[in-house]
């Protein structure tokens, strides 16, 4: 037990880990591990992925998405967003995602990550925050793959779109909208 005690005071509370970032500190780090994980003061989030939980007044507090998405990509060139922005926009989507949107360069594919989905899509190019600007050019790229009535919210988006910062509206469409987003913009301000 000496051995995983020392493991595990190494380790920070409340950050995720991967099973490489671990190999200096243990001669038998797998057996360590999975010491740890039975004893239950690390959780095993995913295939080589580690969390050593960090408390709160309410109990164990889970890993952040960020930091999920980061050891498990092993960068931080990514996106990390959600279907469940777009209803701010107040263009009457009604639906709710339990699953993250993770945009990035290296993997695609569906990920169970602690608990938590996510799809992982491969994009040629994503800005490095969020802003309302991306995320309406994001919705028109999307909407076919939402459940919602698509005419209703491009009738409502008619009505809306002066909301939203034409010049940044335009340089996001240009970087980032598909051939489907760039038509739609184009009959919405016709």
């Amino acid at each position: 037990m000496k051995n995983a005690e020392k493991l595990v005071n190494s380790m920070q509370p409340g950050r995720v880990y991967r099973r490489q970032d671990l190999e200096g500190y243990s001669t038998a780090v797998d057996r360590d591990l999975k010491t740890l994980v039975e004893s239950g003061q690390v959780r095993k989030l995913a295939g080589g992925l580690y969390y050593c939980p960090g408390k709160n007044a309410f109990g164990y507090t889970p890993p952040q998405e960020r930091d999920l998405v980061r050891a498990f990509l092993k960068t931080e060139d990514f996106l990390l967003t959600s279907y469940n922005y777009f209803n701010q926009f107040g263009l009457g989507l009604t639906q709710v995602y339990n699953s993250g949107l993770v945009y990035n360069h290296k993997r695609t594919g569906e990920y169970l990550l602690g608990g938590k989905r996510f799809q992982f899509r491969l994009v040629p190019a994503y800005p490095a925050r969020l802003s309302r600007e991306f995320l309406l050019v994001d919705l028109l790229n999307n909407l076919k793959r939402l459940p919602d009535n698509t005419a209703g919210v491009l009738e409502n988006l008619k009505a809306r779109i002066k909301e939203f910062d034409r010049a940044a509206l335009t340089a996001c469409l240009e970087r980032y909208g598909r051939p489907g987003a760039k038509k739609a913009f184009r009959e919405i301000y016709a």
